[in-house]
């Protein structure tokens, strides 16, 4: 495109014909990337940096990108489930031309992709950028993942909170992804290292190495919300999400990609891949929610509303509201769990759409009855998954686990989440 559009109606009909043309399809999520390239392999992606983030979104943009690589002659493959072109100066101005009647408008919130197009001109101009180090990437179904830039992109939608965690597919990030060593955010090939290792160490210039790992850490991409605060950048990874209102203590705490919170939690325990956390909620200290990479059969767990994970604790099935368990305490699948008749009727009370008890219990389980006063069931972990209202407790003569109608209110400092 030459010559600029002028009129936001000449931009609407440019939208309509690129759309209507034939096998053309709408991308699920798209964006440009700065992508570091291999120190060794230049042509190798090792991590892609989206400024901006589209997911069911802003499709207007998407035909302006498509169509600006179309115009270089590539035919996109709309059959793909992902696709990733290199741009360059004539892509950039094509944009900029079909953008034109929105060119003033560009801040702020207001026309992102505008404001990244600009901004990658400049770079393109007046800096040195490598071959294939500003990338587009589009997304056409929601598929097992192929690239690094259509993996940093759905890592970007869960942390952004474009997407729900587990609402999209992951299957393949680990294989898309390569093992790298960071420092200070830039990810070097090991390969590399150990090409050039004599001469670096030699001439003083091998660098710190953070970490290794296929993925960054939440705050090497990430802002946070004003009243989120992670006490240490190793503790969250990228591709986590986190609610407004959490906050990350050091020690023991750690949050895996696709797992987080719902709201306002103190985070001082482990949420493990595929874990969610309700608002209001404490996870102690050494406390660990497993997830699905942990064992846990594939049954992701989530945790709900103001519940407390007690210190050093293990959650091995997912929970309702208002629930607690104790420190040191492991509830797992098959852990075998005592409830008095007593107890049980209080947890119905709050649970009536759970089956009842003369229903829900198999042959292998068991009613004891000491007297006509004293009758209790014996659960498993998997059986009271998902009530709400459930205290978890060892019996400190007999170390038995039971469970009763919690009757402890959770309720987190407030100053401490603002």
């Amino acid at each position: 495109m030459k010559t600029p559009i002028k009129t936001k109606e000449d931009f609407s009909e440019l939208i309509k014909v690129i759309t209507s043309e034939c096998q053309y399809k709408a991308p699920l999520a798209f964006g440009i990337a700065r992508v570091d390239l291999g120190q060794l392999n230049p042509e190798k992606s090792l991590q892609a940096t989206y400024p901006v983030v589209n997911w069911s979104e802003n499709f207007g943009s998407a035909a302006v990108f498509i169509s600006a690589l179309q115009d270089q002659g590539i035919e996109i493959d709309f059959s793909k489930n992902e696709v990733v072109y290199d741009i360059n100066l004539d892509f950039i101005e094509y944009c900029l031309n079909a953008f034109n009647p929105f060119l003033d408008e560009a801040t702020g919130s207001a026309h992102k992709n505008i404001q990244v197009i600009s901004a990658i001109k400049e770079q393109m101009l007046t800096g040195f950028v490598e071959q294939g180090e500003f990338k587009v990437c589009f997304i056409f179904e929601d598929a097992p993942l192929e690239s690094v830039e259509a993996t940093y992109l759905k890592l970007y939608a869960i942390s952004l909170a474009k997407v729900g965690l587990r609402k999209i597919n992951l299957n393949g990030a680990f294989g898309a992804l390569p093992n790298v060593a960071w420092s200070e955010g830039i990810p070097i090939e090991l390969e590399y290292l150990r090409e050039n290792e004599i001469m670096l160490k030699v001439m003083d210039e091998y660098p710190h190495i953070d970490f290794v790992d296929k993925f960054p850490r939440f705050l090497q991409h990430i802002i946070p919300a004003d009243n989120t605060r992670i006490l240490d950048t190793s503790k969250v990874r990228f591709g986590a999400q986190l609610a407004a209102g959490t906050t990350v203590m050091p020690g023991a705490s750690y949050i895996n990609f696709n797992a987080g919170t719902l709201g306002t939690v103190m985070v001082e325990g482990r949420i493990s891949s595929s874990a969610i956390v309700g608002a209001n909620s404490d996870v102690g200290g050494g406390a660990s929610i497993l997830g699905v990479l942990s064992g846990t059969d594939g049954n992701p767990i989530s945790i709900g509303e103001n519940c407390l994970l007690g210190a050093n604790s293990v959650c091995g099935i997912p929970l309702g509201n208002g629930c607690i368990i104790d420190a040191g305490l492991a509830i797992l699948e098959g852990t075998k769990i005592i409830i008095t008749e007593k107890e049980l009727d209080k947890i119905h009370e709050v649970n009536l759409d759970w089956i009842p008890v003369d229903q829900l219990l198999n042959d292998d389980e068991e009613l004891e009855q000491i007297d006509s006063e004293n009758i209790f069931y014996i659960f498993k972990g998997s059986e009271l998954q998902g009530l709400n209202g459930l205290h978890f407790r060892q019996n400190s003569t007999d170390g038995e686990i039971i469970c009763k109608r919690s009757t402890k209110e959770v309720k987190l400092n407030e100053e401490l989440h603002q």
